[in-house]
């Protein structure tokens, strides 16, 4: 059994956006599921990117726009979105209170290269 407490990994901020790395390459064997703890502030927004692998994610709390592909639409906690592989996407926080979201992508992907991430996509290297 493997625990994390989010108190307790690395995490990533940026432009509104803290990323608590919970599960990623390297942490299990099977190196199968990346997992991402999400806060957004108030009137910020995800950059939009793409990768290889699908994702979903589970809002947790909060409310605001969800783009994939050309698609937007309004999400609140409680929602599942579904991102299919190399699909543009992110998420804006048009709320007043803090957006959280559970990202899970497979397979897991190297969270040290955040800076492709940064720049809008997740290469093929980032899995290897």
């Amino acid at each position: 059994m493997l625990i994390r407490r989010k108190t307790q990994v690395d995490k990533r901020e940026r432009s509104g956006l803290t990323s608590h790395f919970m599960l990623g390459r390297g942490d299990t064997e099977a190196n199968a599921l990346a997992v991402t703890w999400v806060t957004v502030r108030p009137g910020s927004r995800q950059i939009l990117h793409n990768h290889p692998e699908v994702q979903v994610y589970v809002l947790v709390a909060g409310y605001g726009i969800m783009q994939v592909g050309e698609e937007r639409h309004a999400v609140q906690g409680g929602d599942l979105i579904y991102i299919p592989s190399n699909e543009t996407h992110g998420i804006e926080n048009t709320s007043d209170e803090t957006l959280s979201y559970i990202s899970a992508a497979t397979p897991a992907f190297s969270m040290t290269l955040a800076d492709a991430y940064d720049n809008g996509q997740l290469t093929p290297e980032a899995y290897k």
